[in-house]
């Protein structure tokens, strides 16, 4: 799915929140230029080769950071400080996009889970 799905659905987005979703995808797009960017679950997602690392959304009182693994939250427990954090998905304010280097911890953590998951998959396809 091209780019411009994720720009329709911002498109829709009502300001403050569409601003902050844009600031979002520049700050992920910071820290991996090539990423993939579609729609999964309704939400604006970001994939490192088919991997989905990050979806964003936005909700009526907050924006919803979703890393598809409860452990990069509780990796990144003390710099969470502050943030609602749930097992799947941390809330942060619709007009304030999180800091860039909590966005570039953020997805570092989940990129090295991934190659881990990568790994092991290939693991276990030797064994057979």
């Amino acid at each position: 799915m091209p780019k411009s799905e994720i720009d329709k659905f911002f498109a829709k987005v009502d300001e403050p929140k569409r601003s902050t979703l844009e600031e979002m995808r520049r700050r992920i797009l910071e820290v991996v230029p090539d990423a993939e960017q579609t729609i999964k679950y309704g939400m604006p997602a970001f994939l490192k080769d088919g991997w989905c690392f990050v979806c964003i959304a936005p909700f009526k009182n907050h924006i919803n950071w979703s890393p598809y693994s409860s452990n990069v939250f509780v990796q990144l427990e003390n710099e969470l400080a502050g943030y609602s954090v749930s097992k799947g998905s941390m809330q942060f304010a619709i007009d304030k996009p999180l800091p860039k280097t909590l966005v570039k911890k953020l997805i570092k953590v989940r990129l090295a889970e991934i190659e881990l998951q990568k790994a092991a998959k290939l693991a276990k396809k030797a064994k057979k």
